[in-house]
């Protein structure tokens, strides 16, 4: 069963929150596809992946990039604004309010939502919903005001 998780963010930026889960699942051997709500997020993502800390970066394409076109099954960590997994990800993290696809065909499911963004929060309400009235297991994290995450349902 695929493991679903919602990620509130409270204390920071999507962009400061993102490449650490994203490196972490990349380190476990696990191939990542990070879908966002449209085309702008997405190549701002990708710029940003690239320089996020100054001793490393995720190597990763976008769903339109030459890279992709060439061989998306060899992208460890994939950006899209689509529903497709051309690089055969286990790991989907869908922020911005982006729309699930079939969630069945992944290991983990990650929700990632600004906590002060009205529609955002209003989203993954109706996802936590939608999804828990389908009998998934859900879990959720909220951001410490350390900017940590902590497990609260």
């Amino acid at each position: 069963m695929t493991d679903i998780l919602f990620y509130h963010l409270t204390e920071s930026k999507l962009e400061d929150a993102l490449p650490p889960l994203v490196d972490k699942s990349v380190e476990r051997g696990w191939r990542v596809v990070v879908q966002t709500a449209d085309t702008d997020r997405r190549d701002r993502l990708d710029d940003h992946l690239w320089t996020w800390r100054e001793d490393s970066f995720l190597p990763h394409a976008t769903d339109d990039g030459p890279h992709a076109a060439v061989s998306p099954e060899n992208q460890p960590v994939l950006l899209t604004t689509g529903a497709g997994n051309a690089n055969n990800a286990t790991v989907r993290f869908l922020v911005d309010g982006a729309v699930p696809p079939d969630l069945a065909s992944y290991d983990r499911v990650v929700f990632m939502f600004d906590g002060y963004d009205q529609p955002q929060l209003e989203g993954a309400r109706a996802q936590w919903k939608r999804l828990k009235g389908e009998g998934h297991a859900l879990t959720y994290w909220q951001q410490s005001s350390e900017g940590r995450w902590e497990k609260k349902a």
